[in-house]
Parts: C-alpha cells; sequence; structure tokens
C-alpha cells in the first residue's frame, strides 16, 4: 500500500469531517447516478442500522433536484458522487444542495472536474488495476459515513472500519483468486445470454443493481433486472426456469435470510444459479463489528472478475457504447 496516498486519502476525510463538526448535521442525502448512485445502496444502510438521530436519503441527483425534499437545508450534509466529476445532473444537484444551505461532500476521481468545483468539500479516490482497496470509492465513502457518525453521534466504529480497510485489499486479492475459476467458468458458460437477472438485499442490493445496469446492460448490452430479495415472492419469482440465468448474492448483514430463502427456491426451480456467497471469503483484519459492512465491498471486486470474464469470452470490451458519450441525451 502506498503510504502517502493512504494519508492524503485520511486528511481528506479528516478535512471533510472538521467541516462537519461546524454544523448541526440533522440528515444525509446521497446523490449520484448509475454506478455511482449503487456505490451508495451500502452506505446508506450503514446509516440505518447505526444512526440514532440521523435520518439518510438516497436519490437519483435528477429527482434529488426535481422532488426538492422538504427537510433539505441548513442542517442537511449532502453527500454525492460521479468518477468523471462532469455527470451533469450530479453537478447541478450539488448546486441546488448548495443554494439550499446543505454542506456539499463530493466523491471523484477528478478533483478539476465541475461536480469537484460546484462541491464545498472534494474527496478524491483512486481508481483502476493498481489502486489499493482502503484509497478506493467504497472504502473512501465508507471513511466518510462512519467518521460522520462518529462526529455527530458518537458512534464508536469509526476506528474499527478504517482499521479493517487497510486490510480490504488483501482480503480482495485471497477472494478474486479463490472465486477465480468460477469466474472463468462463468464467462465462457453464459457468453451467449440474452437475459442475467441479479438479485440480493440490504447491504448488497446496490451490489447487484449496478451489476445488472452498469455491467450486463450498459457494458455488454445483455437485458437484465435486478431483483431485490424480499421482492423475489411478490412477482419476479414467476419467471425462474431451467433456462434463466440469476445472480444470487448472500451477504453477511442481517438481511441474509432474504437471500437464503430466495435462493432456497431458485434451486428447486432453476439450474441457471451463478451463487456467490459472502460467507465464503476470509476476512484477516476485518474487525468482526464491520463484516456485514464490508462484505458487499467484496462481492462487488470478485464480480468485476466475472464482468471481466464475460466481457473478454463475447469480445465486448466493457469500454464499449452504443449511445453514452456519443449522442445527445
Amino acid at each position: 500500500m502506498t503510504t502517502e496516498l493512504v494519508v492524503d486519502v485520511k486528511n481528506q476525510v479528516k478535512n471533510a469531517l472538521n467541516e462537519v463538526k461546524k454544523r448541526n448535521v440533522e440528515n444525509v442525502f446521497f446523490v449520484a447516478c448509475g454506478g455511482s448512485s449503487a456505490l451508495m445502496y451500502p452506505s446508506k444502510y450503514v446509516f440505518d442500522r447505526e444512526a440514532k438521530k440521523i435520518d439518510a436519503h438516497l436519490y437519483s441527483s435528477n429527482e434529488f433536484i426535481h422532488r426538492n425534499h422538504a427537510k433539505l437545508g441548513g442542517q442537511s450534509l449532502v453527500i454525492l458522487c460521479s468518477h468523471s466529476g462532469n455527470t451533469p445532473e450530479t453537478v447541478e444537484a450539488a448546486k441546488f444542495a448548495k443554494a439550499k444551505g446543505a454542506l456539499t461532500v463530493s466523491l471523484t476521481h477528478e478533483v478539476e472536474s465541475p461536480l469537484a468545483k460546484a462541491s464545498e468539500i472534494v474527496l478524491k479516490y483512486e481508481w483502476g488495476q493498481e489502486a489499493n482497496g482502503f484509497t478506493t470509492n467504497y472504502s473512501v465513502l465508507y471513511q466518510l459515513v462512519f467518521g460522520v457518525l462518529k462526529v455527530v453521534e458518537d458512534n464508536d466504529k469509526f476506528e474499527k472500519m478504517e482499521r479493517s480497510l487497510e486490510n480490504l485489499q488483501a482480503v480482495y486479492e485471497k477472494a478474486a483468486s479463490q472465486y477465480h475459476e468460477k469466474a472463468v467458468n462463468f464467462g465462457q458458460q453464459y457468453k451467449d445470454e440474452k437475459i442475467i437477472y441479479t438479485m440480493a438485499s440490504g447491504a448488497n442490493y446496490g451490489i447487484a443493481y449496478s451489476y445488472a445496469i452498469c455491467i450486463l446492460m450498459e457494458m455488454q448490452w445483455i437485458h437484465s433486472h435486478a431483483i431485490h430479495a424480499g421482492e423475489y415472492f411478490h412477482g419476479p419469482f414467476e419467471i425462474i426456469d431451467e433456462e434463466t440465468p440469476f445472480i444470487i448474492l448472500l451477504g453477511l448483514d442481517e438481511t441474509r435470510p432474504l437471500e437464503e430463502r430466495a435462493l432456497a427456491f431458485s434451486k428447486r426451480y432453476g439450474k441457471k444459479l451463478v451463487v456467490l456467497d459472502a460467507k465464503d471469503f476470509e476476512y484477516s483484519g476485518i474487525e468482526e463489528d464491520v463484516k456485514g459492512y464490508i462484505a458487499p465491498l467484496v462481492l462487488n471486486y470478485v464480480l468485476r472478475k466475472y464482468a471481466d470474464n464475460l466481457a473478454e469470452n463475447r469480445n465486448h470490451p466493457l469500454s464499449k457504447r452504443r449511445y453514452m458519450w456519443k449522442v445527445d441525451y
């Protein structure tokens, strides 16, 4: 791990928390689009489980503006994200929140981007094959979120999470190695599928959502839909049969029973089931109190390897687009 980058991330988060201390934060809004929005689902789950005073909300950037939440104001912390910092809806959402008196904190890979310039505080994260888990987007957001909980509510998990995240890369690499053969087989076996569903619940739902809309639909042009495991038996389970592929995630948080129930039914009637179980991973250096929160990050990392293999076998690079960044929309 590059010590300089780790120190830089910690200092960025520390500076953000110093600004939070100056405010009487009563609510938090997570605002982004697409994969950046999915990034925030685990953190919203953290607030639902840990916060005693702070309300937390999650909105797609454009709806955040048009909905104009009645509680958005001077006691609000608005956390935004855009990898490029160029997402127009998110840039406008930052301006909108700031005009309402909210404190705006934005995560991005580009510190000179329009989003960075529209926000009061900017947290830069690293990205790519060489990036260490501690300095990437999920980790930086968790450091901010648990820091806010500590500052505002004296929550005791900030240090535990920070220490755990310092060991995240090793957990990532071991999990990816453990699932390597399965990821290779996935690419080979599912390269010709026209539709692949994803399913999860709780802190893991955002991972299923991003895989459906970003990896399968956006990057591979494969029809998909993210199904919440708790909603599976209220309509979607009618679609399961021996020919319909499902990616089913099992996490370590309190909603795991929902995922287990959905998997058990799917095994009765389906055959094309791709199951990633967070219980299979080794969490060396991850503290027990935060394992349920860390699991989605590991699932996401491993699933990316599945995406790489799928793209390779389909001869369809993950960077390929028809419309995004190419036409007006």
